[in-house]
């Protein structure tokens, strides 16, 4: 899996076991970072990448000009991989990966992020909860869903699909 935008294009990263992590499509991530392009400028922004998986939007954030980037992993193994992924562009670049459940961390933490990147496992039931615990601390929200997400409250900005999931892009 490679880095396919920004400072870092063409960089390969490690992609923990598939079994377990469901990578972002090269072709989808591209078109996520184009379209959030339009919406906002990335310079000094923060990004966080609530259900780290791969890392792969999160590096592809900071690889893009995004100033800051945290992540969170639940599962140990997937964490050591994303730890070493991670290792390479943290000297330069304003990067924290925590090792923790995500929603818990959102919801005891004050910080407001510019942009939250929320995909679960699909079918895990807890996208409602995600949206809940950063629904005042986040500017634009993206999720990456394959089943109905329940947005009220929410303002959409725009819906794509890709196959079997939707990118949805929502703001308070």
């Amino acid at each position: 899996m490679n880095i396919t935008g920004g400072k870092y294009k063409g960089q390969k990263i490690i992609a923990p076991d598939e079994k377990i992590t469901r990578p972002t499509l090269s072709k989808v991530r591209m078109a996520v970072f184009n379209t959030l392009q339009s919406i906002i400028d990335f310079e000094d922004k923060s990004f966080f990448d609530m259900y780290a998986g791969s890392g792969i939007m999160g590096l592809e954030a900071i690889s893009r000009g995004f100033g800051e980037l945290l992540a969170c992993e639940k599962n140990k193994d997937v964490y050591k991989v994303l730890k070493n992924n991670f290792s390479k562009y943290e000297k330069e670049n304003n990067i924290k990966l925590i090792l923790g459940d995500s929603l818990k961390i959102a919801q005891n933490s004050d910080r407001k992020f510019d942009v939250v990147y929320i995909d679960p496992p699909y079918f895990s039931g807890i996208y409602e909860k995600s949206l809940s615990s950063v629904k005042d601390k986040a500017g634009i929200i993206i999720l990456e869903h394959v089943t109905d997400v329940d947005m009220s409250g929410f303002k959409l900005i725009k819906q794509k699909k890709y196959g079997d999931k939707t990118v949805s892009y929502i703001t308070l």
